[in-house]
């Protein structure tokens, strides 16, 4: 008992439900071993005992949690409110710059025919008229309220001038220019100054954004349809000009931002904590749109180096941009590796989250390569490269990211000896200051691997630890190498912002998603950089489900939930100020771990589990500042088991979801496919992803064909191929009935007549596998039709699913018995595909008829340009009817 309340109070669960009206226990030693890694003893009953004793002590004495959340537009948490009364709080703003004071606030003692509460910035009776004396039950001395925006106009009943016995500690200087990094035209909610209508002493609320600039990497005003940056702004459908969310009068509302609070009660218990002020929803994508997803590195074109890199991204979005009226491009994460021999290919374990990975760069790009002194060398390694890229297109090599790092760094070491202009010096210096710390940690880390290996366990001792005597004196030693890996993520930081301002030039309404990992390789620089952050010994997972009777161990240790909050998430907002530096959008893997993650202690099974919880206000609070601040829309992939409310809780903040056509289906009811109305809003939806079969493979079987080839079916061949045509059939049917299948044949009224023409299709789809048929394409077509006809914010186009593409990126379950991670875009019969191919593609023409929002700038029988790719091309006999 005492063991199930010592891990209740460190949200570590003792028992979860796989599925409704089931439960099972976690083994006592998996709680144990967790409680551990959080720094809770609890291997013997004294243990435990002592644990529950200085938790109510901590509890007793604590006035406020580390970190604390105040959303726009929702009352103040229960935490702030339930202060006693004569506490004081001192808030400091963030990034206030000299001479700004700190703001501060008293809650006041309680008093008959005491107002209460009142809506921020209003007086406390609208109707009374203005102000002429200290507003009923508030002590002199305390700051009051916000008033109303300066924007809309003197409130009625607003002050008109200075309240008796109302003092105000709002400094000149705290305002929109004292909070640093919020969106150029946003006001802060702190005064820096009068503002006409405004009692002088009384700080004004932010004032209505204004119009959105132009379209550019980064939101010059709010994203259209984004919350307002007002934290005290009314919630979307309350009555115009009227406060719909009461806060104590005392309450004097704060920048969005992430503050310091200093908390004083009369008894003398004191806290400093970190106050996230956000606003209520993340950015809205400005329009519908559509737009490729794409694992990068699959991507090559004629100047590639073995596979696709970050100029064939700008290409890739310049091109669908302006051909097909695309609104962004999905990229899989870009993240640093960890470097080795071989290297894990799979993007989703890396090195670092905070930098990316320099294999990305497109060397030629670089300022400096046209100096080099010996361009003998560069040639030499430009012809390996292109042997390897002809390796991949021509032949049946697999993308090697070792070999291709290997080139990139003997030319980029080249290349970086080459002395920078003096603008360009300086643009380095700027952004070396901006990345700080952990850039130089992240430097050192990378050369010191070169030393020792990428195993910092492995490493001697006093280098093991970052902050140590010996990793400064590496600092010095290794100061050449420091600087290469600080120059090639400066050099990286820049293509990945020309790529963003390239699909935003094309027209892109969002531009570039990036995508955010759910975690990091338990060798790598992160875990070696902030060590405490991190649950040693323990991995991120899965449970047992339908799908996975054992479970599954993803190999990465979670960020501790107790660390994240004393440090008022730093690490967290560090990591998503990065990411999100040239996004128009991020998506978040498996973005349920805002919430809870399946912890897997060291030499477990996955079944010996348990989910730990993490305050997902303030992880999703974060989240939606970060966002907010970047104008970057944000997109969670919440497929899988989710936990009741977590997607209500996304959604109502404005955090897309990512609905696939196959699941989609009325799991509560009938269980049949879902029509295109019953679809959520607010989703990307596609066909498929990364970690699925493409559409193709899906609707002819071939995926369960390479399933059963590499043993990973747990039933019978014809059963599962079975019920694989039954739901592919049932899919089918509905098109049909939706008049998308067959092509141009208007509504099917019977559902007889809709699977007699299931049935048709799925006999076509099998005359043709392997090679591409007429039937398989029409009804990969029919698909995205079908996609667009649903109410979702964003339409995903898997780039392989325009060639007929039959092989998944990542088959999971697998590891050396396929090329997870390594395989090119190809079309039907595996033939890789390049960038230019692509564009000349008839296929993926026709499929984007269907989605195209922009006319074409050429006639559509002009003939697409010759290229060296034109050999990747698509199998269709037939000449292209689109210009590329």
């Amino acid at each position: 008992m005492g063991l199930s309340r010592l891990a209740a109070l460190h949200g570590v669960a003792t028992a979860y439900s796989p599925t409704p009206g089931t439960t099972v226990t976690v083994p006592d030693a998996t709680v144990v071993a967790v409680l551990a890694a959080l720094g809770v003893p609890a291997d013997t009953p004294r243990a435990v005992r002592e644990s529950l004793a200085a938790a109510a002590t901590t509890a007793a004495v604590r006035l406020l949690p580390p970190t604390v959340v105040v959303w726009s537009g929702d009352p103040l948490p229960d935490a702030l409110t339930a202060l006693p009364p004569g506490t004081t709080l001192t808030l400091t703003p963030e990034h206030a710059a000299p001479p700004a004071r700190p703001v501060r606030m008293r809650v006041p003692d309680p008093a008959p025919g005491a107002a209460g509460a009142r809506a921020p910035g209003a007086a406390p009776d609208a109707a009374s008229g203005p102000v002429s004396g200290p507003a009923p039950g508030v002590a002199p001395g305390v700051v009051s309220g916000l008033a109303p925006s300066a924007a809309s106009g003197p409130a009625s009943g607003a002050a008109s001038g200075p309240t008796p016995g109302v003092a105000s500690d709002v400094a000149p200087g705290v305002a929109s220019d004292a909070v640093s990094d919020l969106a150029p035209g946003v006001v802060s909610d702190l005064a820096s100054g009068p503002t006409p209508g405004v009692a002088p002493s009384v700080a004004p609320s932010a004032a209505p954004s204004a119009a959105p600039g132009p379209a550019s990497g980064v939101a010059s005003g709010p994203t259209p349809g984004a919350a307002s940056d007002a934290a005290s702004g009314p919630t979307p459908g309350a009555p115009p000009g009227a406060a719909d969310v009461r806060a104590p009068c005392w309450w004097v509302q704060a920048p969005l931002g992430v503050h310091r609070l200093d908390v004083r009660a009369p008894d003398g218990r004191d806290a400093r904590v970190t106050l996230v002020v956000a606003p209520a929803r993340a950015p809205r994508p400005p329009a519908r749109a559509h737009g490729f997803l794409v694992q990068l590195y699959s991507l090559l074109s004629a100047r590639s180096w073995g596979m696709g890199d970050l100029g064939d991204l700008a290409d890739l979005a310049a091109w669908s941009g302006r051909r097909f009226g695309a609104g962004f491009v999905q990229v899989n994460p870009l993240h640093a590796a960890v470097p080795g021999d071989p290297t894990d290919p799979s993007p989703y374990r890396p090195s670092s989250r905070r930098f990316p990975d320099p294999v990305h760069l497109r060397v030629e790009s670089v300022p400096e390569y046209g100096h080099v002194t010996d361009p003998a060398a560069l040639d030499a390694l430009r012809e390996k490269a292109t042997a390897l890229n002809d390796a991949v297109l021509d032949g049946d090599a697999s993308i090697d990211r070792d070999a291709v790092h290997d080139l990139k760094r003997q030319a980029l070491e080249r290349v970086a000896a080459v002395p920078l202009t003096p603008g360009r010096h300086a643009e380095y210096r700027d952004f070396l200051v901006r990345q700080g710390q952990d850039l130089e940690d992240h430097a050192l880390w990378c050369a010191l691997a070169e030393v020792h290996g990428p195993d910092w366990h492995t490493w001697p001792e006093g280098l093991r630890d970052p902050r140590s005597p010996r990793a400064a004196g590496a600092r010095t030693e290794l100061s050449d190498r420091i600087d290469l890996h600080r120059r090639l993520a400066w050099l990286t930081d820049d293509q990945l912002a020309a790529a963003q301002r390239a699909a935003r030039d094309a027209g892109m309404g969002v531009g570039i998603i990036h995508d955010l990992a759910v975690g990091v390789h338990p060798t790598g620089a992160d875990t070696w950089a902030r060590q405490r952050a991190f649950a040693h010994g323990m991995s991120v997972g899965a449970p047992p489900d339908a799908f996975n009777a054992r479970g599954q161990d993803w190999g990465l240790p979670p960020w501790r939930p107790d660390v994240l909050a004393t440090s008022g998430y730093a690490p967290y907002r560090a990591l998503l100020r990065g990411v999100l530096a040239h996004a128009g959008g991020l998506r978040v893997d498996h973005v349920m771990g805002l919430f809870r993650l399946w912890w897997v202690p060291e030499g477990h099974p996955p079944t010996d589990g348990t989910y730990v919880a993490y305050d997902a206000e303030a992880m999703l609070a974060v989240l939606v500042l970060e966002a907010h601040r970047a104008g970057a829309v944000v997109i969670g992939e919440d497929l899988g088991t989710v936990e009741p409310g977590v997607r209500e809780t996304l959604a109502r903040r404005g955090v897309l979801g990512t609905s696939v056509l196959w699941f989609e289906r009325d799991w509560d009811g009938t269980g049949r496919p879902l029509p295109p109305e019953a679809w959520r809003a607010g989703c990307l939806a596609t066909g498929t992803t990364h970690d699925l079969p493409s559409t193709a493979a899906r609707l002819t079987g071939d995926h369960v064909t390479l399933r059963h080839r590499l043993g990973l079916l747990t039933g019978d061949l014809a059963r599962e191929r079975a019920q694989d045509r039954a739901d592919t059939a049932e899919w089918l049917a509905l098109l049909a009935v939706l008049g998308l299948l067959p092509e141009g044949e208007g509504e099917f009224g019977h559902e007889g007549e809709s699977r007699d023409v299931a049935g048709d299709t799925i006999a076509g789809l099998g005359s043709g596998a392997g090679e591409g048929s007429g039937e398989e394409e029409a009804a990969v077509r029919a698909v995205h039709r079908f996609l667009l006809r649903t109410p979702a914010a964003l339409v995903g186009v898997w780039l392989p699913d325009t060639v007929g593409d039959r092989r998944p990126q990542n088959l999971p379950g697998t590891s050396d018995e396929y090329p997870n991670w390594r395989l090119p875009v190809a079309d039907a019969t595996g033939h890789p595909v390049s960038l230019e191919g692509l564009a000349a593609s008839p296929r993926l023409h026709r499929l984007m008829d269907v989605l195209r929002t922009r006319p074409e700038s050429e006639p559509r029988d002009a003939d697409p340009p010759a290229s060296r790719a034109a050999a990747h091309r698509d199998p269709a006999p037939e000449r292209s009817t689109a210009t590329p």
